[in-house]
Order: C-alpha cells, then structure tokens, then sequence
C-alpha cells in the first residue's frame, strides 16, 4: 500500500465531506489514519445519521485527539500528508500558529515541516478579516486552503453529487485519483 493518508474530521458543519473522503479513500484502497475531534462525532451523527464508530471503522487506523504520541505525531512517520474535512476555524487557528494541543494540530504541523501537503477544507461563512489572516498565514506556512464550494461546469444533479465531486477534487489535490470529479476538458 502506499504512503497513507492523514484524515481529519474536526468541529464544523460538513462532517459529510470527511465522511465521503473515507469513503473513497477506501474505494482506492488507501492506508486512512483518522483523527475524529469531539465535537465532530456529535456533528457526524446529527448531520449524516453515522455514528463515530462506523466512520472510524471506514479508516485503517484511528486515533483519539488527545493521543499526541500516535504514530502520526512523528515526521518520522511517512504519510503522503493530510486532508481535514471539515476544517473548523479552531483548527484553521491551530495550523497557522503551529498550536499543537491536540493531535490534529501536531500532526498537521508535522506534515508542514516535513513538506508534506496539508489540505484545509475551510467550513465557514461568512469570513471575517481574522479567518481570511488565518487563512493566509496557514498558506504562508504550506497549507493548501481549500473551502468545499463546489463546481458545477460537471451538472451535478444531486447534493451527493456535489459532495463527492469536491471530495475527489480536495484527494486530487493530493495527488489521489478517484475518478470522482468532473474534469473539465473544454468548450466543444
């Protein structure tokens, strides 16, 4: 398998983004490392109906925010990076100032110092000056923004279609092809 995958789901509304991505990911057969915040089980359940555990059981390994010494706390760990989906504004806030309280905030960091791409699917709006100031100092410092709007030149019919295409755009970025995104090819 190759290098696995950071996937965190934090505390913001669009806990079915996360949920796709495990979903593909799987479908890839990609090697997933989950980070499942507090607040993002109770939003997962009240959002999708899925409880924390089946989410987790979609991930080869998951971990406990609190467990700062998890394998994916060390740069010594080779992960093709990370992707947070949703991203909160808290966590915006955690990678930009390289806070690593918890383990999605070091795992992040981790991944920044290593090179590694860090994929922030922003969740909120609107944005005031300071998310936007967030937004460019985590830029700054390598993380690739990446707020879920959708593209629609693919006619998506439903709001599933929507999800998955953002999804697949978000793993494309980080260099997973899922097939799960319209590629535009021009006007013909």
């Amino acid at each position: 398998m190759p290098n696995p995958l950071i996937v965190a789901i934090t505390g913001a509304s669009g806990a079915i983004y996360g949920l796709r991505a495990l979903e593909l990911l799987r479908a890839a057969e990609v090697e997933t490392h989950l980070i499942l915040t507090a607040t993002a089980r109770d939003i997962l359940e009240h959002e999708t109906g899925w409880t924390a555990s089946a989410v987790e059981a979609l991930a080869t390994v998951s971990y406990a925010p609190e467990a700062v010494g998890a394998p994916v706390a060390s740069g010594s760990f080779g992960t093709r990076g990370m992707l947070v989906a949703p991203c909160s504004i808290k966590t915006l806030s955690a990678v930009a100032n390289a806070y690593a309280e918890d383990l999605v905030g070091r795992a992040a960091d981790v991944c920044l110092k290593e090179g590694r791409p860090v994929v922030l699917m922003v969740r909120e709006t609107p944005l005031h000056k300071g998310h936007l100031k967030l937004m460019l100092e985590a830029a700054e410092a390598g993380a690739i923004i990446f707020p879920p709007v959708p593209a629609f030149y693919g006619k998506p019919q439903t709001i599933d279609d929507i999800v998955t295409a953002t999804v697949g755009r978000a793993l494309a970025r980080l260099g997973i092809e899922t097939g799960a995104y319209f590629r535009w090819t021009g006007e013909g």
